[in-house]
């Protein structure tokens, strides 16, 4: 069972966020947004709430945000493992506006959000499915969250599966498996999805060794990332795969696999990475990892 979300510092996100766009948009945009909010917060009737969400980018525009390294290290003090550095102005006022619902009443919360889900939008489907982890009663928008995952609209599951805690937190092991098998198939990069390493899984480590069988059974390459939720639960069978990827001829596949099999606990995979002794060498000297394999091999994949 996955821990529970975490809690936020609702208040100090609200002054987070705002104070982000109060440097980057203009007055006018800032008096409207905050005039919108105060409407939202003092209103049960939620008309306001869904126009306001609606026209948020003729006000606020849609610029993408430079973000410093000082505010991702307050957001991550604000809610433990999340980030908004993807985040666009008009996504931030959305959750600005989200952040302004009265929660008190539970069942109007959860009754506004859900005619909010299914009138919306892609662009803003984009933002509620970055902003679960930022909403009250997250237990109740687990199924909300797989209704992303399985849509087939790329931005619209990368909202959901790419730099969001909320699966993580709050998604059961097969539905979490689920996600990592769908990025796979359309494309999408796994190393920005938050608990990778977490919530690897020997049943997730089957399946991705099957799905490795199947692309090599059909004359085509596998991503490497996949190693790294295989390795730590690596058996015997799994070890003879990772011997052939160390011996590929692509140098992202031998990194792969040798970082894999430094994770992997059985002394075999210990004796097979001895074979690359310049892999182990750099693994050991901390120069190979993860990160640095993820930026000198995937960073253009990431959304």
């Amino acid at each position: 069972m996955p821990p529970g979300a975490y809690q936020i510092d609702h208040n100090g996100m609200l002054t987070f966020l705002q104070r982000a766009l109060a440097d980057r948009i203009d007055v006018q945009a800032i008096e409207w947004l905050d005039a919108k909010r105060t409407q939202i917060s003092e209103t049960k009737r939620p008309s306001g709430f869904f126009m306001a969400f609606s026209a948020v980018p003729r006000f606020v525009g849609k610029a993408d945000l430079p973000w410093s390294s000082e505010e991702l290290e307050r957001a991550e003090t604000l809610r433990k493992n999340w980030t908004p550095q993807h985040w666009s102005s008009d996504q931030v006022a959305r959750a600005l506006l989200l952040l302004s619902l009265p929660v008190e009443d539970r069942e109007l919360y959860l009754k506004t959000l859900n005619q909010l889900f299914q009138a919306a939008d892609v662009a803003e489907l984009v933002a509620l499915y970055q902003s679960l982890p930022l909403m009250a009663y997250p237990e109740q928008h687990v199924l909300r969250a797989a209704e992303g995952i399985r849509s087939n609209m790329t931005t619209v599951f990368d909202a959901v599966a790419l730099h969001n805690p909320f699966p993580s937190e709050q998604f059961e092991e097969g539905a979490w498996n689920q996600i990592i098998l769908k990025a796979i198939f359309i494309g999408s990069p796994l190393h920005p999805i938050i608990g990778l390493d977490r919530r690897a899984n020997p049943g997730l480590a089957r399946m991705l060794r099957d799905y490795a069988h199947e692309r090599w059974a059909a004359g085509r390459t596998v991503t490497p990332e996949i190693w790294r939720l295989i390795g730590p639960h690596a058996d015997a069978p799994i070890l003879e795969d990772l011997s052939k990827t160390l011996a590929d001829a692509e140098p992202q596949q031998q990194e792969s696999a040798a970082l894999a099999l430094s994770q992997c606990p059985l002394p075999q995979a210990s004796e097979l990475l001895e074979t690359q002794p310049d892999l182990r060498s750099a693994i050991h000297a901390g120069s190979l990892t993860w990160e640095t394999f993820n930026k000198r091999w995937l960073t253009e994949q990431a959304p």
